[in-house]
């Protein structure tokens, strides 16, 4: 098996000379509950050691929402909070459903509550603090430049909630410790100094790595990284290589479709198998499919991992030919759902894959991940299956705005025109989320402004009527400005009802060119800060400096 490429990895050639930071922030220590907030098993108040108090917490923090009511969630949290008890706590704490967070789930909330109505002091006094921490810790030297780094505060500890139905979820994220920490910088630095009485795992000098510090979390066993914030130099220079090699396959592209058609013809099985999957991939921008790791428990598949029972055929479906239904969970459980048409021959295909296998059986079985990737380093240096997904999803972009845009609409339609293009990208790459819990209550506070604002049209629209001719002109003014603004709200109102279950952001930070966006802002006049956020803008500032109103992906 080929060794996986390490995140983080610069391309070729690309290494720092020298690179000097102060190390991350820790998440400050637990700071037990007053002695008036209670915590009640079977009906009884009972006081708890710190530890499983301070799990408990994270419990009562989420007592209003959904996922503590999902079985899979209750039964991990308890398991892991078992551990962090004493012997007498878990001899006495034996079922989770007898356990009463409501007095700290209050307390909390009353916390937040006293936040929100601090003294305008008290929150300078924060926001000098947090501007101390970013001055000392918030930047690092790399070769003679000042950088901002992104991320320089470790998570604290606290429940997994995972994406979809996560089979981990409930599970406890442990605090990161400075025996948990990999430091890497220079040889010729300054080595950032671990908190008193502790030491770092390691301290490495690896110019060819973009991380500074970097360390295993224990629920899946991945590696986070504390990284430069998105507007540095060098990062701007890797996400710039990045499209760059998605439009050199758009000058192949043709050549290697070309060639996988051909392949489902060949008398090897593997090549075959082969063909089929990077047929998905290309087509419906399905991930590769890493590897498992060890432990790892999520039944989660890709492409190449695919079972039989993930896919049925139906030679006729809904007035459609040879449409396969693909049903899988795919990276962070999000289930991946579709009926998709395809040619006669993929169909005929994955008929001869299935022929005497059992569900369990892989689809591809004469194929990994590892036999694809090199296959694909064969068609076109550095491609990869991510690759073919940011160049569909940029295609898909560039070409949805060219239809989708309306030259005579005024700037809120053709922002609607340019999430409608953005969603079309997301649902092609299965960018799912769960409604926001907030949804229908902020729905029905935009349905009220709607209402408000038609019942100000009408009432302008009254005075119009009854107003004398000099008059007139200045009310029809009047009555153009609150058009305006109604349509605004139920422009507002359409894209937030068809965002409710599509997650644009990851696309549109990752997938899609974003010289594409800021050519199609130039050509419309729109501003640039309707479409990208000021971090956003920051992450893009080598594409807003160089793309032009005409560039073509």
């Amino acid at each position: 098996m080929r060794k996986k490429k390490r995140k983080g990895r610069y391309p070729e050639g690309i290494k720092w000379k020298f690179l000097e930071h102060k190390g991350p922030v820790f998440a400050p220590p637990y700071e037990p509950l007053p002695e008036n907030v209670k915590f009640y098993y079977d009906g009884k108040v009972m006081k708890l050691s710190t530890k499983a108090e301070e799990v408990a917490t994270f419990f009562a923090k989420m007592l209003d929402h959904e996922y503590t009511t999902k079985e899979i969630f209750r039964k991990n949290f308890f398991k892991d909070w078992r551990k962090e008890m004493t012997s007498e706590e878990k001899s006495t704490i034996t079922n989770l459903s007898k356990c009463d967070f409501t007095h700290m789930s209050q307390y909390f909330k009353a916390q937040s509550e006293a936040r929100k109505q601090m003294s305008k002091e008290e929150k300078q006094k924060i926001k000098e603090e947090n501007e101390r921490l970013l001055k000392e810790y918030g930047y690092c030297v790399m070769d003679n430049h000042k950088e901002r780094i992104a991320n320089f505060k470790i998570e604290p500890p606290g429940l997994f909630r995972g994406r979809g139905n996560h089979p981990k979820m409930g599970m406890l994220k442990r605090r990161i410790m400075p025996e948990d920490i990999i430091i890497n910088c220079s040889k010729d630095s300054k080595i950032p100094p671990p908190p008193p009485g502790h030491k770092w795992k390691e301290v490495r000098h690896d110019n060819k790595v973009t991380w500074l510090v970097s360390w295993t979390e224990n629920i899946q066993g991945s590696i986070k990284y504390i990284m430069l914030n998105p507007s540095s130099r060098i990062k701007g220079e890797k996400d710039w290589q990045k499209y760059e090699t998605a439009r050199r396959l758009k000058k192949c592209v043709d050549k290697i479709r070309n060639q996988y058609r051909e392949d489902w013809k060949s008398k090897e099985m593997k090549v075959r198998q082969r063909a089929v999957a990077l047929y998905f991939i290309d087509k419906l921008a399905l991930r590769a499919g890493n590897e498992k790791e060890e432990g790892e428990t999520a039944d989660t598949v890709g492409c190449c991992s695919l079972r039989v029972e993930h896919i049925k055929l139906h030679p006729e479906l809904d007035g459609q030919e040879y449409v396969v239904e693909f049903d899988f969970l795919g990276k962070d459980s999000i289930r991946y759902y579709n009926k998709v048409p395809v040619e006669k021959r993929v169909f005929k295909n994955l008929q001869l894959f299935m022929e005497n296998k059992q569900p369990e059986d892989d689809l591809f079985d004469r194929l990994n991940t590892s036999i694809l990737n090199k296959h694909l380093q064969d068609l076109m240096e550095g491609l990869t299956a991510k690759v073919f997904r940011t160049y569909n999803a940029s295609i898909t972009l560039q070409q949805q705005l060219k239809e989708l845009t309306n030259p005579d609409d005024n700037i809120p339609a053709k922002i609607l025109s340019y999430n409608r293009a953005n969603r079309a990208v997301a649902i092609l790459c299965n960018h799912q989320r769960a409604p926001p819990k907030t949804f229908e209550k902020s729905m029905m506070n935009l349905q009220s402004k709607i209402d408000a604002k038609k019942e100000q049209l009408a009432d302008a629209r009254r005075e119009l009527k009854s107003a004398k001719a000099d008059a007139k002109v200045r009310r029809d003014e009047k009555s153009k400005k609150i058009e305006e603004q109604l349509m605004k709200l139920e422009v507002q109102a359409t894209d937030r009802e068809e965002n409710k279950q599509i997650a644009l952001g990851t696309s549109k930070l990752n997938y899609l060119d974003p010289r594409i966006s800021v050519a199609w802002c130039k050509k419309w006049g729109i501003p640039i800060e309707k479409i990208y956020n000021k971090t956003q803008r920051e992450k893009f500032a080598w594409a807003i400096d160089m793309a032009e109103e005409d560039y073509e992906f």
